[in-house]
């Protein structure tokens, strides 16, 4: 898929894009030795207008950063909830071709599975790049969920319409949760686990932290 067909400026083109996407999204582990992990953060400046997409790569399991791309790139598509990866994803995919190594992981600041259409922006970008995703949100889009408990690594389900999207899990002691669902070449029980691994003594994993230190300085920076 190229051009308009690929990236399309309509809604509905984007939904039945997603409808597309969804069956190739793979949901078991097709992961092989984990040691690059990346955090992905998008923000927006002038007005939303400019999108601007910021990836680090840490060392697995030390955490330790090994290299960081920025990209800003003009905002093609409207904001439609649901449809975010569709103004996320050009961006993002700018800011992985500058890295010089290779992320064996992504870990989304968004959703996956847990999705109207099962197609958030991890899955999204898991199935464009080929490389294994996870969708790690801070709010729920969608589903319901039981009672969670108080400590670090306590989960729940979460479900939509008799389906497993997705988990409700505690990264830090009676704090808020945190949304986890699989994104491509993962399963949920491993995306959890790799969650937990990446998270120190924060709610956000470290991925997610440092992908967002990343991107707020480029937005001072711009408004210097």
């Amino acid at each position: 898929m190229e051009g308009d067909t690929f990236w399309p400026n309509q809604a509905a083109a984007a939904r039945a894009l997603q409808e597309q996407l969804r069956h190739q999204v793979i949901r078991h582990d097709e992961l092989g030795l984990v040691r690059r992990v990346a955090g992905l953060d998008v923000g927006f400046e002038a007005g939303g207008t400019l999108t601007r997409a910021a990836v680090v790569v840490l060392s697995f399991p030390e955490l330790q950063p090994l290299d960081q791309a920025l990209a800003r790139q003009p905002t093609t598509f409207p904001y439609v909830p649901g449809l975010l990866s569709f103004r996320e994803v050009p961006a993002l995919l700018a800011a992985l071709a500058g890295l010089s190594v290779s992320p064996d992981l992504l870990l989304c600041d968004g959703q996956g599975l847990a999705h109207p259409r099962r197609c958030g922006l991890a899955c999204h970008l898991g199935v464009l790049t080929g490389i294994p995703s996870i969708g790690v949100a801070k709010s729920r889009l969608i589903g319901t969920h039981g009672p969670l408990g108080p400590d670090k690594g306590d989960h729940t389900w979460l479900w939509d319409r008799e389906e497993i999207i997705g988990a409700v899990l505690r990264t830090r002691p009676s704090v808020q949760p945190l949304y986890v669902s699989l994104g491509h070449k993962i399963s949920l029980d491993t995306a959890i686990h790799f969650v937990l691994a990446c998270t120190t003594r924060y709610r956000l994993p470290e991925t997610t932290r440092r992908a967002h230190h990343l991107a707020s300085q480029a937005k001072d920076a711009i408004r210097l």
